[in-house]
């Protein structure tokens, strides 16, 4: 009788088992769907451009959910032709600027976690709050600076000055925080080898933190490669400007916009970017996770 019951008692733990087990299956099977259709959403803006810059404007005005017939891969040629100098443009001043940020932002980012000074928290507040106002309210400031008082109008430093200043804020708190977590042994070692401030600073703080820098210098370059108004006020030299404004350029005399090229110049443009993450994905996130979550 007693075996009957202990029987009947594993029967149900195990039914219950696997009854939780197919809950379990089932709610993780309506969770990939989700995240399957909102990657399907997120990617049909890409597909429809992939799509739009095989065609020429017939074929889009006249057949745009057709496939492309014919394939004008020729689009391709015109949009790299167009774009490789913008394309350059933008990478010497973004990566001239993410130069700047990373070490001025790491360096200040170590100081601020690292030493003691009079009035710290009170300056660090005080960077940290110009992160609450908008960018929008200091722009005719800063052009009439940059061009007016500096007389930078139509150069790269119009660009690069700028690009740097904007990207310290953001940079300083992600390196703070990330700095602050470093042993204080490790530091105290280097300063009983001889190890003055500055070895310390890039001997065991930089080496250490490279995916918080890595993420500063994604941020910040994905920021900046895509910025449109400021290059459109400050350069006025086609010859100098960058990808976001030179994606506007595609317009014939008549005011009649190509869009096949246009599209395959935005495809084109986007190749950067794209190897950028490639390359710095696994520091990125590493980054996120470890510094700006702390934060």
């Amino acid at each position: 009788m007693a075996t009957d019951t202990y029987r009947s008692v594993a029967d149900k733990r195990q039914y219950a088992g696997a009854g939780v087990k197919q809950r379990r299956r089932f709610d993780q099977v309506v969770i990939l769907a989700i995240l399957i259709a909102l990657l399907a959403l997120t990617l049909v803006p890409v597909i429809l451009m992939i799509f739009m810059s095989l065609k020429d404007n017939g074929q889009i005005f006249g057949r745009y959910w057709a496939m492309p017939n014919p394939v004008r891969w020729e689009n391709y040629t015109q949009g790299v032709h167009a774009m490789s100098g913008y394309i350059k443009n933008s990478l010497i001043y973004s990566v001239t600027s993410v130069a700047v940020v990373v070490f001025l932002a790491s360096l200040s980012g170590y100081v601020f976690a690292r030493h003691r000074f009079p009035f710290k928290e009170f300056i660090y507040v005080a960077i940290l709050s110009l992160l609450m106002i908008p960018g929008v309210l200091t722009l005719i400031p800063a052009f009439v600076l940059v061009t007016k008082e500096l007389g930078l109008n139509n150069s790269p430093l119009a660009l690069i000055l700028p690009w740097s200043a904007g990207g310290q804020v953001f940079g300083i708190l992600l390196c703070r925080t990330f700095f602050a977590t470093l042993p204080e042994e490790l530091f105290d070692s280097g300063r009983i080898d001889g190890a003055s401030e500055f070895q310390l600073y890039y001997k065991i703080a930089v080496p250490l933190s490279w995916p918080i820098l890595v993420t500063v210098a994604i941020m910040h370059l994905i920021g900046t490669y895509n910025d449109f108004i400021w290059p459109l006020l400050t350069i006025s030299s086609p010859e100098m400007q960058v990808v976001s404004v030179g994606l506007t350029t595609f317009t014939s005399q008549y005011g009649i916009t190509d869009w096949g090229p246009r599209m395959a110049a935005y495809a084109v443009s986007t190749v950067p970017l794209i190897l950028l993450f490639a390359v710095g994905m696994r520091y990125y996130v590493r980054g996120i996770t470890s510094g700006a979550i702390k934060a």
